[in-house]
């Protein structure tokens, strides 16, 4: 059993064996979607064990860490959201090596996925704020020990803050926390866009609406906000709540764009937007994983990520898990800079999914030293996204190359 061990240096230094087994990225993307791979399997990344006085409860044997690495794919392998996000921050945070923690961590309640979509804009630049999650039952074992590794001490930056309470949650004491909390979601996610504001001394120059009630829908939002630190509003279907409203003629003149299709958000929705500040312009699909993949294409002027090539960093998730969308959120503010897909299948590749990653499949002229490579964190373990063969999603022997259903090796 894994023993959780509170020492930040020998977390930090746990996760930097993990993450050993990155690999620089890979060549092909997606050649699990066509054929089994034809060289020996790589050994996976070693486990990180970290010991303490005293055992732990089983979530500790989930931490998740970044634990097998292919090629060009790493799963974060937590049990659940909590364990996902944790391993994430300490994986973007290793907090050893001389290695700086952040400034500040927010903090967001294990029942408020739409908390934490919108804290996701805290985690881009100059604020960098992880997101880790906690419970009104009491702050996770794993959620305290990351967020003792990760040490955060407050900044300008921050104004001091060290924890940022979004929404409603559990919170541990000793620490210099700001508080963002409101009646509705629509209410909270204003008060986090005035939050980056004061922060800043910046007002956004785009804005995403996203709906209240399809999270499925809302969760591409994360990883954009986290990679831009532009504000996301909640809307209803047929209506727009008055925090959102308010906020949009605060920020007139920001461009505007809606995530989602008309049974999420309905063109009568957009028209009250309208009213009030520019036309939004909507992006998506009736199908999540379709929905993502239109926004990973998508550019308009600064706003959107324009993914129509290879030499990027991907997300993929599950739309069964929405806090995921912000435990991953930081992988998008860094490093590979990439979107979060979604994927609506544990067991097999959705088709449009499949398609986009042929489309933006890596390759090279005469020499693969020269050619742009893709990597892809996969978030949540296999009974989330399974290790799969093919289009079947059968499990490979346990010594076989780890082959994830999504459709890269």
């Amino acid at each position: 059993m894994w023993i959780i061990w509170k020492r930040r240096v020998v977390i930090g230094a746990g996760v930097l064996v993990a993450l050993a087994g990155i690999g620089l990225g890979v060549y092909f993307l997606v050649d699990a979607l066509k054929k089994e791979p034809k060289q020996a399997s790589p050994a996976p990344a070693p486990r990180v064990v970290i010991h303490e006085k005293r055992p732990q409860p089983k979530a500790a044997q989930e931490l998740g860490f970044p634990e097998f690495a292919t090629k060009n794919t790493t799963r974060v392998a937590g049990a659940d959201p909590v364990a996902d996000a944790a391993a994430v921050a300490l994986a973007v945070f290793p907090s050893t090596g001389g290695v700086a923690g952040p400034d500040a961590v927010s903090l967001v309640d294990t029942k408020d996925w739409k908390a934490g979509i919108v804290a996701a804009s805290l985690a881009g630049p100059p604020i960098g704020a992880p997101i880790l999650i906690s419970s009104r039952d009491g702050v996770p074992n794993l959620t305290a020990d990351a967020l003792k590794a990760l040490g955060p001490s407050g900044s300008a930056a921050t104004q001091g803050a060290q924890l940022f309470e979004i929404g409603k949650t559990e919170t541990p004491g000793g620490l210099d926390t700001e508080r963002v909390s409101g009646k509705t979601p629509a209410e909270v996610a204003a008060k986090v866009d005035v939050l980056r504001q004061k922060l800043t001394g910046t007002k956004p120059n785009d804005i995403l609406l996203v709906s209240t009630a399809q999270p499925q829908y809302a969760m591409p939002a994360a990883s954009w906000a986290a990679r831009s630190g532009e504000p996301v509003l909640f809307v209803g279907k047929d209506s727009v709540p008055k925090p959102t409203i308010d906020a949009l003629k605060r920020n007139d003149g920001a461009d505007v764009f809606a995530l989602g299709p008309p049974t999420a958000i309905s063109d009568k929705a957009l028209k009250q937007v309208a009213d009030v500040t520019k036309a939004p312009v909507r992006i998506g699909d009736s199908d999540p994983v379709q929905n993502a993949i239109d926004f990973a294409r998508f550019s308009a002027g600064s706003f959107g990520w324009n993914i129509t090539d290879p030499g990027h960093g991907l997300v993929i998730a599950s739309d069964k898990d929405p806090l995921d969308a912000a435990a991953s959120a930081p992988l998008s503010a860094s490093g590979d800079w990439g979107p979060l897909l979604v994927t609506d299948d544990s067991a097999q590749v959705p088709d449009a999914l499949r398609g986009y990653l042929l489309d933006i499949k890596p390759g090279y002229v005469t020499d693969p030293t020269r050619a742009v490579y893709n990597h892809v964190w996969i978030i949540g373990d296999q009974s989330t996204i399974s290790v799969g063969r093919g289009r079947a999603g059968k499990v490979r022997h346990r010594h076989q190359r780890e082959t994830p259903a999504v459709g890269t090796q």
